[in-house]
């Protein structure tokens, strides 16, 4: 692990450096949110637009890795077939990720790159530098300390930990590396600044214990699989809107639905994917006319299976990391996994 420490007065220098030769994006203060501030990922244009002491961004950061709406191919149909796929990627840099986010990231490399390896993503990923801070204040419904989300040791280019005067930062990868060596100004780390980074991080693993589940995360696969006729997924769903906010706002949901748009001469058209989400109603639909989990009930506890039983097998780890912003913005209020986990788990004693 290489250390190096950027004083505070010279991080604003390292910002205009990069902007002058990548897009940098990064987290922006935007209005007012159902908790106070809210925060969003967008470009940075200069270094007074960055926010570095957010809580948590409405939007994690995966819409940089799989946008909302994609273009993955060209066809032509007549008078011959041919097609033509497409790969949109350009390089950027992400300037300040939180850890849970920087977790959700890992996952999601893991997801794409198994299995089907998906080109697109991969081609997007290879294109983006992460820079990740480390969190100095928790929102109200983050629970990332139970889903083991606090600090993460790999997936970043380079890591800051805010310690008072300076940044500490970490460097996780070449790429990064090289990043400071061209556009920063650092100075050596002593022995002290590296305990006071001990210190902060040590902190942060206390900052949302306000809100835990109330057993180690690893018996969630087994507590869901012992829960499959619980009540509370009748009481839950009966208020869900089906609106799939849940889905869009966590940074670990990654289903897309595909379509084909032909143009008007019926010769040519395109591919495209789009996010979807399995709280719609249509998600579980398929072309006969049946669909396999066509109540309420049925698609509310599908999602939370698939984060905290379904996936543990691929990734040893449940694919939820305790942002809380399926919590924070669910309407009925409904879709807070601490509620849901702590509930089961008091049912099954």
């Amino acid at each position: 692990m290489e250390l190096k420490k950027i004083d505070k007065p010279d991080l604003g220098l390292f910002l205009q450096n990069l902007i002058k030769d990548f897009q940098v994006e990064g987290v922006k203060r935007k209005g007012q949110s159902v908790y106070g501030q809210s925060f969003f990922y967008g470009s940075i244009n200069a270094p007074d637009e960055l926010c570095l002491d957010f809580d948590c961004t409405t939007m994690p950061p995966k819409k940089y890795f799989i946008p909302p709406k994609e273009e993955l191919l060209k066809f032509t149909i007549a008078p011959k077939p041919e097609v033509a796929e497409v790969i949109e990627s350009k390089p950027l840099i992400i300037f300040g990720v939180h850890p849970y986010d920087l977790k959700a990231v890992n996952q999601m490399d893991k997801i794409f790159s198994e299995g089907n390896p998906d080109p697109n993503y991969l081609k997007r990923r290879e294109g983006i530098l992460l820079i990740g801070v480390d969190p100095t204040k928790v929102s109200p419904r983050s629970f990332w300390n139970s889903m083991e989300a606090a600090s993460v040791s790999s997936g970043f280019d380079l890591m800051l930990t805010d310690i008072g005067e300076s940044y500490l930062v970490e460097v996780g990868t070449d790429k990064g590396g090289n990043l400071l060596k061209k556009y920063a100004k650092v100075s050596s780390v002593t022995k002290e600044e590296e305990q006071k980074r001990i210190d902060v991080r040590s902190k942060i693993w206390n900052m949302c214990k306000k809100r835990a589940l109330n057993f180690p995360m690893r018996e969630l696969p087994s507590l869901l699989v012992n829960s499959l006729n619980s009540p509370l997924w009748d009481e839950k769903a009966s208020k869900c809107l089906s609106c799939v906010t849940c889905n869009m706002v966590c940074p670990t949901c990654y289903c897309f639905d595909v379509w084909d748009d032909v143009e008007l001469d019926l010769t040519h058209g395109q591919r495209y994917r789009r996010w979807d989400g399995c709280l719609a109603s249509d998600f579980a639909k398929v072309a006969t006319g049946e669909n396999f989990r066509e109540t309420r009930a049925a698609r509310y506890r599908h999602r939370f299976l698939r984060k905290g039983q379904y996936l543990f097998s691929k990734l040893n780890d449940a694919a939820c990391v305790g942002c809380g912003r399926c919590a924070a913005y669910c309407l009925p209020d409904i879709a807070d996994p601490v509620d849901v986990f702590n509930r089961l788990k008091e049912a099954v004693k």
